[in-house]
């Protein structure tokens, strides 16, 4: 029994770390916390395989073929968020137990058939709004900001936050397309959690601790494509009628069989008040949304006019991305570069073909030549890394000129900010007839930086703007 408990704790202490250790690194903006907690995102499964990592992806599935889903519970951030909602619901009603349900498996399976057609459609902007490492990242990163990221960081709070507070792992054994995945694999693990039937009573202490309400007692089976490996029931028996050990066929009893049945159909009838909680949480989300689309405001009372933000035809995408269809294909918009970014030049866009994926914008800075930390922190290959001398020759951007917008050409004073700022010398003054000065690009030596848009003084619209490139070239 002390053995049990301490592999509990061990896999609480182990997973409080990862938490710990993924928000930290999501908040901090100095890269100290990435510089050591980089290989938690090169170890979520989704980054894996768009990235290729052969190494992660072969240990996942060998660690799942083994022992079942210990990755939901030990690595993934989201799954052990809603750990933490299970204990405050054990701890906030304790007499309340979970109870057996039978499994969602059409729901499951169809949502992740969904998400892979949408991630080969080109639409994984989309798709990636339910897998769990981007969810959260999008969560921590974005809970306190403004607009359209807000709002997704407070929709995923509230539904995640509360169905896990009343049912536990429901969201993670039905709409998660990862958990979906390892259930595929788990069903067939080597070792899980057994039953000892001339031990067990059917008290049903396993059963009530059982987040995930894959323990059937009536049949004394285990639903391993849902369980988590957390360790609850092991600890809650006091019989020791329950631990891990060498699986055994479920089929070889027929009148088990005719039980789980039986329990199935049981455990198929609808209950209509969680139908009605459901309305209540979705009512609740709702809520929070519109109350989160709040204008910025002086003091409470006068609204603040700040910059306009050109309509690029292409968004600038970061260094070392290759271009918009590389991007597009691998971000999995978890946020992570847009946390690490010194100079808060990426944004998540708020448009529906490439939603929450990340884009520079230069209203509060520009991408200094000198910094390569997104291409470090990028767990999903969507940004390759590069050097800074690297950076230097490649052209994300293209700056564009609205002369009716610039100060010197409109005679009202002697500006060519933007020319004294660009590190590429990309832009010169020339004047003209009339006798004022105008900004004139060299597009061969332009980068596109956004430094030329960050310090241009024209309001409401600056006068000069990065236009993005489809394909990064060389320059």
């Amino acid at each position: 029994m002390k053995m049990k408990r301490r592999l509990k704790y061990i896999r609480i202490t182990l997973a409080a770390l990862m938490l710990f250790g993924m928000t930290a690194m999501l908040l901090d903006t100095t890269g100290l916390v990435c510089h050591w907690m980089g290989w938690a995102a090169d170890v979520q499964l989704l980054p894996a395989l768009l990235s290729l990592n052969v190494v992660v992806v072969v240990a996942i599935v060998i660690v799942t073929l083994l022992v079942g889903r210990v990755y939901c519970s030990v690595i993934c951030p989201m799954g052990i968020f809603q750990d933490v909602f299970s204990w405050a619901h054990r701890i906030i009603f304790p007499k309340r137990k979970y109870h057996y349900r039978r499994p969602a498996n059409w729901l499951r399976y169809v949502v992740l058939t969904l998400f892979v057609v949408m991630m080969v459609a080109g639409l994984n902007s989309l798709a990636v709004l339910i897998a769990p490492y981007s969810a959260y990242g999008r969560m921590v990163t974005h809970i306190h900001g403004s607009g359209a990221a807000q709002v997704v960081a407070v929709v995923t709070v509230v539904v995640i936050g509360m169905m896990s507070f009343v049912w536990g792992r429901l969201w993670c054994n039905t709409l998660c397309p990862v958990g979906s995945l390892l259930s595929l694999l788990s069903r067939f693990s080597l070792f899980g959690v057994a039953i000892d039937e001339k031990k067990c009573v059917s008290c049903r202490r396993c059963e009530g601790a059982c987040k995930a309400m894959c323990i059937d007692i009536d049949t004394k089976r285990v639903d391993m494509s849902r369980c988590v490996v957390c360790g609850n029931c092991l600890s809650e028996c006091k019989l020791d009628a329950i631990s891990i050990g060498r699986r055994q066929s479920s089929v070889s009893n027929p009148i088990a069989s005719r039980q789980a049945e039986k329990a199935q159909a049981k455990g198929g009838e609808v209950d209509a008040s969680r139908r009605r909680f459901m309305a209540g949480t979705l009512a609740v989300g709702t809520a929070l949304v519109v109350d989160a689309q709040v204008q910025k405001v002086d003091g409470g009372l006068a609204a603040i006019a700040g910059r306009e933000v050109p309509d690029r035809r292409v968004p600038v995408r970061p260094f070392g991305s290759q271009g918009a269809k590389n991007f597009t294909k691998r971000c999995t918009s978890c946020q992570l570069c847009v946390s690490q970014c010194p100079e808060h030049v990426l944004h998540p866009s708020a448009r529906l073909e490439d939603f929450m994926q990340p884009e520079m914008v230069f209203s509060d800075g520009y991408c200094r030549l000198a910094c390569t930390r997104c291409s470090k922190v990028c767990p999903a290959g969507a940004i390759q890394p590069l050097s800074r001398e690297e950076k230097t020759s490649i052209s994300v951007g293209r700056a564009i000129t609205l002369t009716e917008n610039c100060i010197s050409a409109r005679g009202e004073a002697s500006c060519g900010t933007c020319a004294r700022h660009c590190p590429a010398a990309a832009i010169s003054m020339l004047t003209g007839s009339d006798g004022n000065a105008r900004p004139v690009v060299n597009e061969t030596r332009c980068i596109g930086c956004g430094a030329c848009e960050y310090y241009c003084p024209a309001r409401p619209m600056t006068a000069i703007f990065v236009e993005g490139r489809e394909m990064h070239i060389e320059c």
